[in-house]
């Protein structure tokens, strides 16, 4: 079963939303990915929101550029955690109007939102919230970072040296 519901408002956004889906394969972790529009699906939108966790997804990571509704209306009909990605697209005003659209949510339904682009760090937060219950998933989460860390000592090391 997948672990992971990774969704986009159109296929323009998987090139952003693949950074979580290639984080998550890194980490071991199973993903579902499709296309929902807010707009153009709304019946596929309401039947994903309201049925993902029966099919045994613990987080929904939300992509969608310019008006960005995807993440707050997957929000407001799934009991799940869900990451907002904004994209900035074609027709974003600079990626502020999907900024904001995702980041503003009415009391109640939260949305967590990563920076304009963010997908890998919405893969990193999805695989921490699920390593908080998974010792194995948290073990890699601790090797990331830990690898994270050894990079920047090494980078850090190649200046010392000329």
């Amino acid at each position: 079963m997948s672990k992971i519901g990774i969704i986009m408002g159109s296929k323009s956004d998987l090139p952003v939303m693949q950074e979580a889906i290639s984080i998550l394969a890194e980490f071991g972790i199973t993903t579902e990915v499709d296309i929902v529009s807010a707009h153009r699906t709304p019946e596929k939108l309401f039947d994903y929101g309201s049925k993902a966790h029966t099919r045994g997804i613990k987080v929904i990571i939300a992509g969608a550029g310019g008006a960005a509704h995807l993440p707050g209306m997957v929000a407001s009909l799934s009991p799940l955690p869900v990451i907002g990605v904004p994209v900035k697209s074609s027709n974003s005003i600079d990626g502020w109007d999907s900024v904001l659209s995702i980041l503003q949510m009415p009391g109640g339904v939260p949305v967590a939102t990563v920076a304009l682009n963010g997908a890998k760090n919405a893969g990193i937060l999805a695989a921490q919230i699920l390593g908080a219950s998974d010792a194995q998933i948290q073990e890699k989460i601790i090797a990331y970072k830990e690898g994270l860390k050894e990079k920047v000592i090494e980078t850090a090391k190649t200046l010392n040296n000329k």
